[in-house]
């Protein structure tokens, strides 16, 4: 039975965060999608989250992109990590309390400060890899080697030809199921569900094409997708962000 969350898909905000823990900046997004049976999805995820669906279809996520400014408390007091990549793997969900938000599988980044900042304050899985972003032209690179935990070297490369804007009316249900999550979700050290409420501006969606793609991040998560092309590819932009602290949903 497909869960009944109690909150719309919006492209802005369901709830916003006056007094945010952590702001920060992502740039060069890109969204890679691909749809799978619920249950294979389900078989991931932690007692308590359930997948959310579109038309029928649970969709895994690999989203690499740049983190910039980050900063602590709701002045965002800057933290001296600078900026860095980052490649997650996620997928999405509904929450004990009827929310809907992201689930993260891992999120790599370049900084070892952060990564361990980041499993102990929200509980995420991320992990230090060797990473880069590159741009010619139209086209964006982004490479992830993993480091630690491991296993060490397991790689994630990607090149996307990124096209116009979406022009008024081009933007589908699909992506605002994708790209319109207010919150994140993750196991509690002690049991349950924490939910971590995440607020920024529309997303500046833009059409991509993939030139080059060899991930393994998406099959150390547990997902075969083996010669399997994406159903949905964007190129997100930059946004600014404000995250909320984590909170016991259930």
């Amino acid at each position: 039975m497909e869960p009944t969350p109690d909150e719309p898909i919006s492209r802005t905000p369901t709830q916003r965060v006056p007094r945010p823990l952590l702001r920060m900046r992502w740039e060069a997004l890109t969204y890679l999608h691909w749809d799978l049976a619920p249950e294979t999805v389900a078989a991931q995820l932690p007692d308590g989250l359930e997948p959310d669906v579109h038309e029928g279809r649970a969709w895994v996520g690999l989203i690499p992109f740049r983190m910039a400014g980050i900063g602590i408390g709701p002045a965002g007091v800057p933290l001296p990590f600078g900026s860095f990549p980052e490649t997650n793997v996620r997928t999405y969900v509904v929450g004990p309390d009827g929310g809907r938000g992201v689930y993260f599988h891992s999120l790599d980044i370049t900084r070892s400060a952060p990564t361990m900042v980041a499993r102990l304050g929200y509980q995420l899985p991320y992990c230090w890899s060797r990473m880069a972003i590159g741009r010619r032209g139209t086209q964006v690179s982004y490479l992830a080697a993993r480091r630690w935990p491991g296993p060490k070297g397991a790689r994630s490369r990607l090149v996307v030809e990124v096209g116009a804007p979406l022009a008024e009316g081009e933007t589908t249900p699909l992506d605002d199921f994708l790209s319109a999550r207010w919150s994140l979700y993750a196991a509690g050290p002690r049991g349950g569900i924490l939910r971590a409420r995440v607020d920024h501006g529309p997303w500046p969606l833009r059409h991509a094409r993939i030139v080059h793609l060899d991930d393994r991040l998406t099959r150390l998560a547990g997902y075969h997708l083996d010669g399997q092309v994406p159903t949905h590819v964007r190129y997100g932009g930059d946004v600014d962000v404000a995250v909320g602290p984590p909170r016991r949903a259930g």
